[in-house]
């Protein structure tokens, strides 16, 4: 699958952060954990990304994330799909 689209606004860097642990296949709760937030709060972020992304689903997403990351010239900076790994 190809996706040709960017986002539609920026993703922000706790988005990216977010994306990052949904890459690595964690639950909301995983990821809640994991960068000290509420389960809500990463519900919320995952919500935003997919409603960006014009993805739908958390499958969907991760492609779109790893396809974006190898396409220089994107909105998706590869410091914000890392920035979650820091944290570990």
């Amino acid at each position: 699958m190809a996706f040709s689209h960017a986002p539609r606004d920026p993703i922000s860097p706790a988005e990216g952060r977010v994306l990052a642990e949904v890459r690595h296949g964690l639950s909301n709760k995983a990821i809640a954990t994991a960068l000290v937030l509420s389960p809500r709060t990463i519900e919320s972020h995952v919500s935003s990304l997919l409603a960006k992304t014009g993805c739908r689903s958390r499958t969907e997403l991760v492609l779109w994330a790893m396809e974006t990351e190898e396409r220089p010239g994107d909105m998706l900076p590869a410091s914000h799909l890392n920035a979650g790994l820091a944290q570990r």
